[in-house]
């Protein structure tokens, strides 16, 4: 184990064997992916973590040991992401040796919650193995003494439920002086890749294509707007949380859908017009209620997020709200193995359409047995805490997050992940508020309208939002692109499926049609597309996503001025597991598209 400071230390390191050409990545890490490549540099999405305190002796030697067993056995912490080819997206490659790096932080070297936030921004590298760091912080100097240890992980190889049976299998293997405690776990993540390969889409496929919410539904609670990262907690004392479960067990259903009742509640009452509206947020889900023996113990990207639509009309019995939203969870329930962007494109919805916008998720309540393994750990003087998950973005402007406390206790999470949409703080509270107003009311006859007044007036309408500037195609020449802009304009569509997409990457200051005589004369039968907007690479590459998403052959044309950009897009898109697009660079139109075609021919 190494020394280090909380900005830095040394990643896990692999040696240079891997296992065979890997599997093709699934549909939910493509996401995750597309969704890391399109934000900023220690923005932090899709980087989870967990933390606990360790009371008692440690041993270095043995912590290290002990997590090179772990390593050692789950296949999911020797993967990363590699290209296979140059079509389709990235493949799951499981490396044969991988060496974690654990950091430990001698006391009074860092401060706590920075040393949070600094792991989380120092990110992930996708095509490196090791997507689970490791660091542990000591709050005394006595050795003996408290220590927290913290675990960063990517949410393209782990969820939150992984993280948890890995810590397991560490203290085990710390008890047995880092020693073998086992084989290697079956199934492991390339049984899981191997059972979503033969699924049979048609039936989620037609499920979807209706009950996807519709375009137009509100997605957003009312707010005034906040700071992104912004985390706001509401709790429900235990009376009171007891009051919720009664209430809901009276109703037929459980506490999680009364709180998917509260915020498609809030939602509603974000459009001020009367009678019906569709709303929809996503809703979380283990991805373990699948038919694939062993998976409640496999550590993988399992956990995902689906959309829930519902409409909701003012005039109606909450208790019908009720109904229905259980209904939808038990439909949601036969496709946990389904991903966002599976059930974008099924709907038909573009690419940048968002289904949801909000994301809830319910823990289950921490279990009260004895476990012997806390008794094997107390035999040496060792005691662990409650692992603890620090609430960090994930994709959705507005996260929401309840579990049971010790005390019996509802505690509510939110975090606001982007600036300018709505504002976490009311949110939250707003929520304990009708969870804390349900059990008043009357089980038969309250109708939404009338459980919306516990919330007071209606809001006002919000302000009418400014036009949208015009297709960059015939957009004026000089008028400037808004701050973060970059989006994809097709010049021309492709002749056939899979002939490939050819981007063309402008310099900076180029004027709009600065590839219009190029468009006029290149015969190629891919696809032909410019990137439009401000010149970054962070910013083009989420307007590339379409593209990846598709897993269509992709190459990049620029004049010389333009040579930078690509190559750094071309970069991008290879950190993250995509095959590294060709960049063609001519002078002039004609040598140009004489560089696409050969570069399209490889």
């Amino acid at each position: 184990m190494s020394v280090g400071s909380e900005q830095a230390g040394p990643p896990a390191h692999a040696g240079p064997a891997r296992s065979g050409p890997g599997l093709p990545a699934s549909a939910r890490q493509r996401d995750v992916l597309l969704d890391a490549m399109a934000a900023r540099p220690g923005s932090g999405p899709h980087v989870g973590q967990l933390h606990w305190r360790w009371y008692g002796p440690l041993d270095t030697r043995r912590f290290q040991a002990a997590w090179q067993c772990v390593y050692d056995r789950e296949a999911v912490l020797r993967a990363a992401f590699a290209p296979y080819g140059a079509r389709g997206g990235p493949r799951v490659v499981v490396h044969r040796r991988v060496v974690p790096r654990p950091v430990r932080h001698p006391y009074g070297s860092a401060d706590w919650q920075a040393l949070l936030a600094a792991e989380r921004r120092r990110g992930f590298d996708p095509t490196r193995p090791g997507l689970l760091r490791i660091a542990l912080l000591d709050e005394q100097p006595a050795p003996a003494g408290p220590k927290r240890v913290i675990l960063t992980y990517h949410h393209a190889v782990l969820d939150g439920r992984s993280v948890r049976l890995l810590m397991r299998a560490f203290a085990r293997a710390y008890l047995a002086e880092g020693g073998a405690v086992g084989g290697e776990r079956r199934p492991d993540v390339r049984d899981h890749l191997r059972w979503l390969a033969g699924q049979d889409r048609g039936a989620a496929r037609a499920f979807w294509a209706g009950a996807a919410p519709q375009a137009g539904s509100a997605t957003l609670p009312p707010g005034g707007g906040g700071a992104a990262g912004v985390r706001t907690t509401a709790r429900l004392a235990p009376y009171e949380a007891s009051l919720l479960r009664d209430w809901a067990a009276g109703q037929g259903v459980t506490e999680s859908t009364a709180l998917q009742a509260a915020w498609a509640l809030q939602l509603r009452r974000s459009v001020p017009a009367g009678g019906p509206v569709p709303v929809a947020f996503a809703t979380a889900v283990s991805g373990r209620g699948i038919p694939l023996d062993g998976a409640s113990r496999l550590p993988g990207p399992l956990r995902t997020a689906l959309p829930m639509a519902v409409e909701v009309d003012p005039e109606e019995p909450v208790s019908r709200l009720l109904s229905a939203l259980a209904d939808r969870a038990l439909d949601l329930a036969a496709y946990e193995w389904v991903s966002m962007g599976q059930v974008r494109e099924w709907s038909g919805r573009g690419p940048d359409a968002p289904l949801a916008q909000s994301v809830l998720s319910f823990a289950p309540p921490p279990t009260t047995d004895a476990d012997p393994l806390d008794e094997d750990l107390a035999a040496q003087g060792i005691r662990l805490t409650e692992p603890e998950a620090v609430a960090t973005p994930g994709g959705h402007a507005l996260s929401l997050t309840a579990h049971h406390d010790h005390e019996g206790g509802l505690v509510l999470t939110g975090v606001h992940d982007r600036s300018g949409l709505a504002d976490a703080r009311e949110a939250v509270h707003h929520t304990a508020r009708l969870l804390r107003g349900f059990p008043t009311t009357d089980r038969r006859s309250t109708t939404v309208a009338d459980t919306l007044r516990l919330l007071g007036p209606w809001p006002p309408p919000p302000p009418a939002a400014a036009p949208l500037p015009p297709p960059a195609a015939v957009r004026p020449a000089g008028r400037t692109p808004r701050p973060g802009s970059a989006r994809l304009v097709v010049l021309r569509q492709a002749a056939r499926r899979g002939a490939g997409v050819v981007v063309l990457v402008p310099p900076p200051g180029a004027p709009a049609g600065c590839f219009s005589a190029l468009a006029r004369i290149h015969p190629g039968e891919g696809q032909l597309a410019a990137l439009d907007g401000p010149v970054d690479a962070v910013g083009c590459g989420a307007a590339l996503r379409p593209v990846l998403a598709a897993g269509e052959p992709l190459v990049l044309g620029c004049h010389a001025g333009g040579a930078p950009l690509a190559h750094e897009i071309a970069r991008r898109v290879a950190a993250f597991g995509w095959p590294a697009p060709v960049v063609a660079v001519a002078a002039d139109a004609a040598s140009l598209s004489r560089a696409l075609t050969a570069a399209a021919a490889r």
